[in-house]
């Protein structure tokens, strides 16, 4: 089972540092999990010079609902998609073939 919203980090391309002289992610965001060296949707993170960030979780870094998402430009559509929270409501069974 993929890891979910709670457990992800933020992988970045760029960083910038607020006034209290703490590093925040910026540019292009990707998702990140701590012990992988790829990012939610597989790319990799020297490969793609992306900068890791373990002290800010994922939900934060999103522009819409973030605190640290200041100078986040884009976050990664399949990373969004691979940790949004699954929909509760459809009975899967009541779609299965005869």
């Amino acid at each position: 089972m993929p890891r979910r919203l709670s457990s992800a980090q933020v992988a970045a391309s760029s960083t910038w540092t607020d006034p209290d002289g703490v590093r925040r992610p910026a540019g292009d965001v990707h998702a990140w999990v701590q012990g992988k060296n790829q990012t939610v949707c597989g790319l990799a993170l020297s490969r793609s010079s992306l900068a890791r960030f373990p002290h800010v979780q994922w939900d934060e870094a999103l522009p819409e609902s973030g605190p640290h998402a200041d100078a986040v430009q884009h976050v990664c559509s399949r990373c969004r998609a691979a940790l949004r929270p699954r929909e509760t409501g459809v009975d899967r069974r009541a779609f299965r073939r005869p």
